[in-house]
């Protein structure tokens, strides 16, 4: 009776070496994803020469919010000194040099919107509301005579410098005239000339 636990002869399998074509090695190993053997060439990986960029992240929470308020002041001190979008163009700039060349009467503008606001209140005498009320009608009557002024400047100046123009003067009257009411020292982009500078 055979020995159940007998071992069984092991059968000698004689395999054929074949030689691998040039090339087809680092291929191999490329797709493989491991290293050759000593002596042999490393295949190199794609992007391996590339450098990594350094990354530059904030080393805390107190140095990550001073760099955010650098950022934001810088994007404020750029949009003071050259405006944005609809600040572009040599006719935009026209119009604003034409603003700023002069004295408005739409910078008294709001100051006096708030005198006559409190001097026409219920509480006042008639005398000071009617002089509130005289006072409301002059700046009116002023920013609209202002305005006409600023608007015919400027069409006869984009005519005679930029006659190819394709901007339209209605935006640039309204441009001009928003920018004439406001502040000197609030305008953006700010003044390039001073008051009384020919055009």
């Amino acid at each position: 009776m055979p020995s159940l636990f007998r071992r069984k002869p092991t059968a000698v399998v004689e395999e054929t070496v074949t030689e691998p074509e040039p090339g087809a090695e680092s291929v191999e190993a490329r797709r493989r994803g491991y290293t050759p053997g000593k002596g042999r060439e490393t295949p190199k990986r794609p992007g391996a020469n590339l450098r990594r960029p350094v990354s530059s992240a904030p080393v805390s929470k107190e140095e990550a919010k001073a760099r955010r308020r650098a950022a934001r002041a810088e994007a404020a001190a750029e949009f003071r000194r050259e405006g944005g979008p609809r600040d572009r163009g040599p006719e935009r700039r026209l119009a604003r040099d034409v603003v700023d060349s002069r004295r408005t009467v739409g910078t008294w503008f709001f100051g006096g919107a708030l005198v006559v606001l409190v001097g026409s209140g219920p509480t006042m005498p008639p005398t000071i509301r009617l002089a509130s009320n005289i006072l409301w009608v002059t700046l009116a009557l002023g920013v609209v005579v202002d305005s006409l002024l600023i608007s015919r400047k400027i069409k006869r100046l984009v005519r005679e410098r930029f006659p190819k123009s394709q901007e339209k003067l209605g935006s640039l009257y309204f441009y001009a005239i928003m920018r004439s009411i406001a502040f000197r020292r609030m305008r953006t982009p700010v003044p390039q000339v001073k008051i009384g500078d020919p055009i």
